[in-house]
């Protein structure tokens, strides 16, 4: 347990960033684009009851929907947005899901996900939306060029991601409610390759996301790196049978986020224990020199060993066994 001065120190130091993120909000919110409308998707069937000819229809179905929100935010006058739409609904890609209201809400593959013997989860972090998609989907590019063919990467987006800078981004609240979305998504996952080898990728705040939907879930590795906490004081207490990862670059200012947790009132602050120290007990991989955004920048250590934990072999460069 902290110690009182310890204590004190956390509790200033997030009650300054509650304080700074409050005030903040509101500027950034207004420099932002109004929300863009966009139709409500399409009711489609239970992912696990899809076979390779219903999932290229599933992929066909959503990219009608990409269309017909592009020419929505078209009317509405967002030509960003739409312009990111129409490269979206591109013939190649591969959409399990998109709800392109808010936000937006998508589940993108990237390979043959009919046919993987493993499959990597990626989960994101803070201010990850439409507007800024296509840095998660580079992310999830790279690491599906560094695997081999018998594997495939989902790019799941499927919450209302926090800003980076705002008070939504010191509480878990956000992740208690993507937290059952990402439970359903993997258990008709689980349902729809029952022999292939999941491992769950959970980038900054989506190692929240990941900490509150862990427990019980068949997956092999949960993989935590950018982590400001996992909302849980331990690796154990994620309740998991799968492997968990932890890994951190030398350049991430993550690594300057206040650890741990405090009950106020109104709220808890803090996000949890550091997922790559001593006392959370993960298996630490190395991730090199990188900064925050750097884990699967083609050709960075970090992305080398996390495409070698989703192959099942053992990172280089371990740190630390668990």
């Amino acid at each position: 347990m902290a110690s009182r001065p310890r204590s004190g120190r956390l509790l200033r130091t997030l009650l300054a960033a509650l304080v700074a993120a409050s005030v903040a909000v509101p500027v950034s919110g207004a420099a932002r684009p109004a929300a863009v409308p966009a139709p409500a998707p399409v009711a489609l069937a239970p992912l696990q009851a899809a076979g390779p000819g219903a999932l290229a229809e599933r992929y066909a179905v959503n990219r009608a929907g990409i269309r017909a929100a592009a020419r929505m935010a078209d009317g509405h006058g967002d030509r960003a947005r739409a312009r990111a739409l129409r490269r979206m609904a591109g013939p190649a890609r591969q959409f399990l899901s998109f709800d392109g209201r808010g936000g937006g809400r998508t589940a993108e593959v990237f390979g043959d996900l009919a046919r993987a013997e493993r499959i990597a989860v990626l989960v994101p972090g803070s201010d990850t939306n439409l507007d800024t998609y296509a840095r998660f989907q580079a992310g999830a590019t790279a690491l599906r060029r560094t695997l081999d063919d018998r594997s495939a990467v989902v790019a799941w987006l499927g919450y209302e991601t926090p800003g980076t800078v705002s008070p939504e981004v010191l509480t878990a609240g956000r992740a208690a409610s993507a937290a059952p979305q990402l439970r359903s998504f993997l258990g008709e996952l689980a349902a729809l390759r029952p022999s292939a080898r999941i491992s769950v990728l959970c980038h900054s705040y989506g190692s929240v996301v990941c900490g509150r939907a862990a427990p019980g879930l068949t997956m092999a590795n949960l993989v935590l790196y950018g982590s400001p906490g996992a909302g849980v004081d331990s690796a154990s207490a994620l309740h998991t049978r799968a492997t968990v990862w932890a890994g951190r670059g030398e350049g991430d200012w993550i690594a300057e986020v206040p650890h741990g947790q405090l009950d106020l009132a109104f709220t808890t602050l803090g996000l949890g224990a550091d997922p790559v120290s001593d006392a959370f007990g993960a298996r630490v991989f190395a991730a090199g020199t990188g900064g925050h955004s750097d884990y699967l920048r083609p050709g960075s250590v970090a992305l080398r060993n996390i495409a070698r934990i989703v192959s099942g072999r053992a990172p280089s460069g371990e740190h630390r066994d668990a």
